[in-house]
């Protein structure tokens, strides 16, 4: 990083929350409590038994792979977060915070997992990963109670983060079919039912635009999962480093990116020109055979690229807005198009190796009946086979729809193996 700005300032309204407490300990900043919250949170725990991309302790070719998991990805994405924002004046405890939250609505299996309950989820507001989290953390997550309006009911209002950090946790903040650019999307960041909660927390922000300590969240996340995936591709033996010099390789894995991870009409030669850039630097690694030297260069080389791409989004930016702090909706995170580009063909090349490839492809069809079949099974059976948190809010719910919305909570809080357990006793597929 070029420097370390020292924290912003932020408003009184930024540090609000839903639920008015007192602070437990003087000289705590709210920030600092925001992130002990979401750090001790057992929805942070658990995803630590769900695949990032590698199944952890899937057979490997010639070498313990040790992959990465969602939790490990979200601490390596906090610790990118923490010093990009840092470096442009956000609060580090609030972009960390914001960045341990990203993912921690994604059911089991991942994105598969996600497709196959917003399916099961069509007619009740459907399912989106990163609604999901907002819900948690303002909803489901056990931690603070307050009595409902005229009665002496106690109703959840999840971990009370603050207004900054459940904004800054946003990367869509619009409700389904409403994106500003692209109705079609699949991608939103709140169901109906969350609204009012999410209406405080967008209170006098722009329609549609994320907050800057939300757009340094998604970079971060985009450098850690594009770097740490080809690491990891790597470890497993997926990925063969030469491939990419090779015109039908290269080809495969430029289609890959221009239709998944780059703007839409993005040129191959382009992408061909960033891939080439990252193959003549020096700590490229053009082989991996395990060893605890070639070991010791690939982190070196993922060392290099997490720096090159956040100093290329901090160097834009402050040449943009120069050198004050940037918080909230006083600036735009600025991602060079060459680095953009660069992150996309690295997306690519793991998504073409390792998520392509034939076994993954049974897996991911393997997974999909599983949560189909919990699905179907809950909604035949619940409240049995309901934690006794969703079956207390199963028995409160109103209407089916309700009831429904009861039963996706429940299976997007589930780990991989505990989804396949639960699936096993409640369909008898021992």
């Amino acid at each position: 990083m070029e420097g370390i700005a020292p924290p912003a300032p932020y408003d009184p309204a930024s540090v609000a929350r839903w639920a008015p407490e007192p602070d437990k300990r003087p000289g705590r900043t709210a920030f600092q409590r925001d992130r002990a919250r979401v750090l001790h949170s057992a929805a942070l725990r658990r995803l630590a038994g769900k695949t990032q991309v590698v199944t952890p302790g899937s057979p490997s070719t010639a070498w313990d792979a040790s992959p990465r998991t969602r939790l490990t990805h979200s601490l390596e994405c906090a610790q990118v977060g923490r010093e990009l924002g840092a470096a442009l004046g956000c609060d580090p405890d609030l972009v960390e915070a914001a960045c341990l939250s990203h993912d921690l609505g994604h059911p089991p299996f991942g994105h598969n997992g996600e497709e196959a309950l917003n399916e099961f989820a069509h007619d009740c507001g459907g399912f989106e990963g990163n609604a999901q989290s907002l819900r948690l953390l303002t909803r489901i997550e056990p931690k603070r109670f307050v009595a409902a309006p005229g009665t002496h009911d106690l109703v959840s209002v999840g971990l009370n983060l603050t207004r900054a950090t459940l904004d800054a946790a946003t990367k869509y903040p619009w409700p389904r079919g409403a994106h500003p650019t692209d109705p079609a999307s699949p991608k939103f960041g709140v169901y109906d039912d969350d609204r009012p909660v999410f209406d405080w927390v967008r209170e006098g922000a722009p329609a549609g635009r994320a907050c800057f300590e939300a757009q340094v969240m998604d970079w971060s996340d985009d450098v850690a999962y594009s770097v740490h995936d080809l690491e990891d591709g790597l470890h497993a033996g997926h990925i063969d480093p030469n491939c990419l010099l090779a015109d039908p390789e290269r080809r495969a894995v430029f289609e890959v990116a221009a239709g998944r991870y780059a703007p839409p009409g993005t040129d191959p030669e382009e992408l061909a020109e960033a891939l080439d850039r990252l193959l003549d630097q020096e700590w490229w690694p053009h082989g991996y055979d395990g060893s605890a030297v070639a070991q010791a260069r690939l982190k070196d080389a993922t060392s290099q690229l997490i720096g090159r791409f956040c100093l290329a989004a901090e160097g834009a930016t402050r040449r943009a807005y120069g050198g004050g702090r940037l918080t909230r909706y006083g600036a735009e995170l600025v991602v060079p198009r060459t680095a953009g580009m660069e992150c996309a063909v690295l997306k690519a090349v793991a998504d073409r190796y390792v998520m392509q490839r034939d076994e993954q492809t049974r897996l991911r069809a393997d997974q999909r009946i599983v949560v189909a079949e919990l699905a179907e099974a809950l909604t035949a059976r619940a409240p049995d086979g309901l934690d006794p948190q969703f079956r207390a809010l199963f028995a409160a719910a109103g209407d089916d729809r309700a009831r429904k919305r009861v039963i996706v909570d429940q299976i997007a809080s589930l780990t991989d193996a505990s989804a396949r357990s639960l699936h096993a006793r409640l369909t008898g597929h021992l």
